[in-house]
């Protein structure tokens, strides 16, 4: 079906979104194929770090759509983590159905600035904004561990600057290769009654499956996920080329890696929208 609004898909989806970062097609397939299992909406998401890696945000925003189209369940397409306005000019352009900006970093009233003219310039043009306030860590250094957002400056920024999502900090950090991440579930609930839009939580490969499912309780609607899904991905990639060494066909290993990371967008999918917690013994990255 054609792409659907990214405010859509969070409407559609039974308790929380989950949002997968995509680098390669393989990935892509993947996600779409997870989503299309699980029989749930999805929100695929392309960062600023991987327009980056490949040069351009067209081709892999081409195929992305081209393959979302052939896809049976609601599908939203996220730029992820943009510091350039440039970037996020160009996302519009192609298509995508949201974005977010990044000005974390920024002192508050330059972030507050730069946040509500891009909001108002991307609402003319019918696309959803997502931001953040209150550091994630763990990305690229340019966040500090440890930061919290605070209920009532999320409330005073969402207010001011008009955005649609608001990725808070609550214990998670970028790039997280363990799920041990400790989640402030306590201030996920006040950040939830302070905030009139939907919460994002970035990070997420941190944090286990016992507490992505207290979270969404807790009042998250878009869960990310990337370095989880990578490690997946990567996974199925040295366990064939273990097992066939010999191998020089690029299909014969990205194949069994597609599934394997298809087969957790499912299971994740399901997970975040499962009303009662889910015991699972997935705390750690698989091998």
């Amino acid at each position: 079906m054609p792409l659907v609004p990214t405010h859509e898909v969070l409407t559609a989806t039974p308790l929380a979104a989950g949002a997968f970062n995509v680098v390669l097609l393989e990935q892509l397939e993947a996600v779409l194929t997870g989503a299309t299992r699980a029989g749930l909406p999805v929100i695929v998401q392309i960062s600023e770090n991987a327009t980056a890696y490949r040069g351009s945000l067209a081709p892999l925003a081409a195929a992305a759509r081209t393959a979302i189209e052939a896809t049976a369940v609601p599908v939203a397409l996220h730029l992820d983590h943009a510091t350039r306005p440039r970037l996020i000019e160009e996302a519009v352009v192609c298509g995508f159905t949201s974005v977010m900006y990044d000005g974390a970093h920024l002192p508050w009233e330059e972030n507050v600035t730069r946040t509500r003219e891009l909001t108002a310039w991307c609402h003319r043009h019918g696309v959803f904004v997502e931001a953040e306030l209150g550091e994630v860590g763990g990305k690229d250094g340019a966040h500090a561990p440890g930061v919290r957002t605070d209920p009532e400056q999320a409330a005073r920024f969402v207010a001011e600057t008009g955005v649609d999502a608001l990725a808070v900090a609550v214990g998670t950090s970028h790039q997280m290769t363990e799920r041990t991440a400790a989640v402030d579930l306590d201030l996920v609930r006040a950040l939830r009654a302070a905030v009139s839009v939907p919460l994002v939580l970035h990070g997420s490969s941190g944090a286990d499956d016992t507490t992505l499912t207290a979270v969404v309780q807790a009042g998250m609607s878009k869960v990310n996920m990337s370095t989880f899904l990578n490690t997946v991905f990567t996974g199925g990639v040295r366990e064939a080329l273990a097992t066939a060494p010999g191998t020089v066909d690029p299909r014969s290993y990205l194949r069994p890696a597609r599934e394997a990371m298809a087969d957790q967008v499912a299971r994740l999918l399901t997970l975040l929208n499962t009303p009662e917690p889910v015991v699972s013994s997935a705390t750690a990255m698989p091998a």
